[in-house]
């Protein structure tokens, strides 16, 4: 880990920023890391109810959503190589490989969601609409750090405080 990209309102990191090369050498090209265990949780459903393969489609009839994508990848690559640079890195072994699947398909809504966080909204449009997806589970701007989730009667989660007893 080189920084904490993204942290909750309470302090805590949502999202790291990574050495592109691991300190044993290992290729690592997803630089911007989701940490956040409510935001895990949160994407992690989301993906089981088949939302990348929505995302897919989308990207396949929405040409001004491609084009935002494949700005999003160029984007990633632009900052993972500033970052190689400055640490000293060579990232040649992954030159043109962003994450998540981009620039033509949504893999991995957690480093998607996590190049949100790090990089701010407007810079990957699937990332902001996965954030959007998920408001309900997970949002920044709220901490549920120190919230215990219970499950209702509808099984729809909501969060008490937990007792400090």
């Amino acid at each position: 880990m080189v920084a904490v990209g993204a942290r909750c309102v309470c302090g805590r990191p949502l999202a790291v920023v990574t050495r592109p090369k691991l300190d044993d050498g290992t290729p690592f090209p997803t630089s911007c890391y989701l940490t956040s265990p409510e935001a895990v949780k949160a994407v992690s459903h989301i993906e089981a109810e088949g939302v990348m393969a929505q995302y897919g489609q989308m990207l396949a009839e929405d040409v001004q959503l491609k084009a935002a994508y494949e700005r999003a990848h160029e984007m990633y690559l632009a900052f993972r190589h500033a970052l190689a640079e400055r640490l000293g890195d060579d990232e040649t072994y992954i030159e043109g490989i962003s994450a998540g699947g981009m620039p033509v398909r949504v893999k991995c809504l957690h480093a998607l969601l996590a190049q949100t966080l790090v990089m701010g909204s407007g810079v990957n449009p699937i990332g902001d609409l996965t954030l959007d997806r998920i408001s309900k589970e997970f949002d920044p701007r709220v901490c549920r750090c120190s919230l215990k989730p219970v499950t209702t009667q509808d099984d729809q989660p909501e969060y008490n405080e937990e007792s400090e007893a």
